[in-house]
């Protein structure tokens, strides 16, 4: 069943209900069901060094709210006028104890979870980075949300990270490897 949006675009059920998610905001960031919505931005990325065959990824350990360990890529928030890239390089740094150069930009990715006194829309930049110093060392995160930290074999990482829209970026990554290293 398809429709005409408010616009004059094309809906399916599917963009319908996201309209009406939308929709369902104020002014004021609250959703119908009563919790503010808060926008957060990061930025991070997949820091690479050559390996015996290919490359390596560096990724880090965490514990969720739930108490559940998930490996994942390096990011954080940008610090006052600092830009994406500026800020994925030093929480990759931060996180990983990893110095990195940015290649190029990967793209974004969005999602959106609650806690309990509001909603959070996230969206996070990622980079690629080629390390150029330091040690594996989760010592200067200064959130101490790192509790381990990895270099991982770029055709094994699919596998090892907890979340299937950083997999995508890592996929991204991949292909501008091949395409351009």
């Amino acid at each position: 069943m398809t429709g005409t949006g408010a616009g004059g675009e094309r809906c399916t059920p599917l963009t319908a209900s996201v309209g009406a998610r939308r929709a369902s905001a104020d002014r004021s960031g609250r959703h119908a069901g009563g919790l503010p919505t808060v926008e957060e931005v990061s930025a991070g990325g997949v820091v690479i060094r050559p390996a015996v065959s290919g490359f390596e990824v560096a990724i880090i350990a965490r514990y969720n709210r739930g108490g559940r360990l998930e490996w994942c890529l390096p990011k954080g928030h940008p610090e006052g006028p600092e830009d994406h890239a500026s800020a994925a390089v030093r929480e990759v740094e931060e996180e990983t104890g990893i110095s990195g150069s940015v290649l190029t930009s990967l793209g974004s990715i969005e999602y959106w979870f609650t806690v309990p006194t509001h909603r959070v829309h996230k969206t996070v930049h990622h980079f690629l980075l080629e390390a150029v110093g330091g040690e594996l060392t989760t010592e200067n995160d200064p959130d101490h949300e790192a509790v381990d930290v990895a270099w991982v074999a770029l055709d094994q990482l699919e596998r090892r990270l907890s979340f299937p829209n950083e997999r995508r970026i890592v996929t991204t990554a991949r292909q501008v490897i091949d395409d351009t290293l």
